[in-house]
């Protein structure tokens, strides 16, 4: 039963964070990326505070704990990575994030983040030394194929046809993967909830901070404000809630697996949402590159 609640648990993040490039490429008609996700941000580390606040935090923080989360102090190394995690994951990887959307498709932005996967692996393996097997070398050239093609419109030859939206989207899920790398470090703490809340409402404030300061539009239209909430507490909150009681559930390597399937739904999302195309070569892409993902994380069981 534990199991299910785990597969429930991610399977549903997924589609909550899949939803997320729609909903943001909605508000990018009428919105600056900058202030789109200085909303966001602020609104999920409020929500955030207030599960932690609520009558459910504890039994929620004792659900996220195992025996490998244990520390319950916050130490001033602790904050130094806080600081620079948030910086890279909240305030650097959505303004690039979100301009890419804006001069992309959310099919092709939901499926390039799967190369967050590919620069997680690669930096573990330069930061931490983790060690690169024949199978790890077989994804990783799975999902720079998926990649390539679906940049290329498969025209390799002509890369002039290259989408700036598309390189920015995968500058994007470079700094979310150096957030998620450099993130291990907090990963022993008790109170993720916490953290997390921490971490979006820095981010949130400082790009708020940065909207008058590099003159943009602080306003956010009233019809946009159920899109802002639904990213905010669905995609950013509560997905971080379910993936780590999957975690816990399914243990990281099974949840590493399936949680790409995010960008299935989003591809699938986009085109009955926002009547995107979603062609044949998307399809056989994003394939290839779940493919690559999958055997990344597949550990022989």
């Amino acid at each position: 039963m534990k199991r299910l609640w785990g597969y429930l648990s991610i399977i549903t993040a997924t589609i909550f964070f899949g939803i997320s490039a729609t909903l943001d490429k909605i508000m990018l008609s009428e919105m600056h990326p900058v202030t789109i996700g200085a909303y966001t941000y602020i609104i999920a580390g409020l929500f955030l505070f207030s599960v932690r606040q609520s009558p459910l935090g504890d039994r929620i923080i004792s659900i996220l704990n195992s025996e490998t989360l244990s520390e319950s102090d916050i130490t001033r190394r602790d904050y130094a990575v806080l600081f620079i995690t948030s910086l890279l994951g909240t305030v650097i990887a959505p303004i690039i994030f979100l301009n890419g959307l804006n001069d992309t498709t959310a099919v092709n932005a939901s499926l390039l983040l799967n190369v967050e996967v590919l620069f997680i692996i690669i930096l573990g393996y330069i930061i931490f030394r983790e060690v690169l097997r024949s199978k790890d070398i077989t994804g990783i050239l799975l999902i720079i194929t998926g990649a390539v093609f679906l940049v290329t419109d498969g025209r390799i030859p002509h890369v002039d046809m290259i989408l700036m939206g598309d390189i920015l989207v995968i500058g994007a899920a470079f700094f979310w993967s150096l957030d998620t790398v450099l993130s291990k470090f907090l990963s022993k703490k008790r109170d993720l909830v916490l953290v997390s809340g921490i971490k979006s409402l820095f981010g949130g404030v400082i790009l708020l901070l940065l909207i008058p300061l590099l003159g943009f539009n602080p306003v956010m239209p009233l019809h946009m404000v159920p899109y802002a909430l639904a990213v905010a507490v669905f995609s950013i909150g509560c997905s971080f809630i379910l993936i780590y009681t999957a975690i816990r559930e399914l243990g990281a390597s099974m949840v590493g697996a399936l949680f790409p399937l995010s960008s299935l739904f989003g591809a699938i999302f986009a085109a009955i949402i926002l009547q995107e195309p979603l062609t044949v070569l998307d399809g056989i892409s994003g394939a290839v590159m779940l493919a690559g993902v999958f055997i990344l994380y597949w550990n022989g069981r």
